[in-house]
């Protein structure tokens, strides 16, 4: 299936759940379950049914997204940058840093999510990570090569935590189409909505999944908001017990590999020496001695990615 269709299938989804999802989500359920769309073998309607059971309510006159729209969102975007990347198809790995990721989401000032934390290893030599809104975590091979272990790899993932805790994906989202949105969902006359009105909110969250998209993966964040996602990390870190050097030592390890004007990390970050600077009063470039038994389960896990 496309790409485009993908990302207009999740977004149709979240905006049915947005209508209708409060009046009868066990009926919504069944419904979305009937669905044949597939995505990775398995039918999307499968997904959006087993997670919509037991919504009771949707935010009507707000710009915050609740945790359920968050989910669908991240899940559209996830769809749309499964269709520029192709999934690593190694369990082991994949098993290696979901274990990984969960330790340090559960030490971040947001350790549930509606969906909950999930990491993909992407089969891409590209160095580069992504945070979808949700809680949905990327990381390719080329970015994993650069990790020399445990502490390095817990760095980059505390880092895309950070993104989700941080809610920057939703930042990207234009004003002007949450407004629009908002205001839809919102009138009265969305109690009878027909198909015009779904089409308008499904072309609105397509839309929105773009907006994710092309900062994530052509423009990137702020200074501001990597410098902050940055100094998040430190802390994640920090309580789940890892060296926060490693964050530091990970991005003069990237300086070394990156090509300057290249379409990975290079393109889409600050340099890594400024991000180096910003740290220095956080977290400094020391030695890290790996415990054995990271050291060894890294090793396994990654040895030959």
């Amino acid at each position: 299936m496309k790409p485009r269709i993908l990302v207009a299938c999740a977004a149709l989804l979240l905006a049915v759940l947005t209508l209708f999802g409060c009046r009868n989500p066990e009926g919504l359920s069944q419904a979305l379950g009937s669905l044949g769309v597939s995505v990775g073998g398995a039918p999307i309607g499968d997904y959006a049914a087993s997670a919509v059971k037991g919504v009771s309510a949707v935010a009507h006159a707000s710009e915050d997204f609740n945790p359920a729209q968050e989910y669908y969102i991240g899940r559209a975007v996830g769809a749309s940058l499964l269709g520029k990347y192709r999934p690593y198809g190694n369990a082991a790995a994949n098993a290696y840093v979901n274990e990984v990721g969960q330790s340090l989401a559960m030490f971040s000032d947001m350790p549930q999510t509606y969906g909950g934390y999930h990491f993909l290893i992407l089969d891409s030599a590209e160095i580069n990570a992504f945070a979808a809104p949700g809680g949905l975590i990327f990381i390719t091979r080329g970015m994993l090569r650069c990790c020399a272990g445990e502490n390095a790899l817990a760095a980059v993932l505390a880092h895309e935590i950070a993104h989700v805790q941080n809610k920057d994906a939703l930042r990207a989202i234009k004003r002007a189409r949450t407004t629009e949105a908002l205001a839809i969902i919102g009138g009265e006359a969305v109690k009878h909505a027909g198909g015009g009105q779904l089409s308008q909110l499904t072309n609105i969250f397509a839309d929105s999944i773009g907006d994710i998209m092309t900062t994530m993966v052509n423009n990137g964040y702020s200074r501001t908001l990597e410098y902050q996602a940055d100094k998040t990390a430190v802390t994640i870190l920090t309580r789940t017990g890892y060296n926060a050097a490693g964050l530091p030592a990970m991005l003069a390890e990237m300086q070394k590999r990156l090509t300057p004007g290249g379409a990975d990390f290079a393109k889409t970050h600050p340099n890594p020496g400024d991000r180096i600077t910003e740290l220095a009063n956080l977290a400094r470039v020391a030695e890290i001695n790996e415990p054995a038994v990271r050291a060894a389960r890294f090793k396994a896990a990654l040895g030959n990615i």
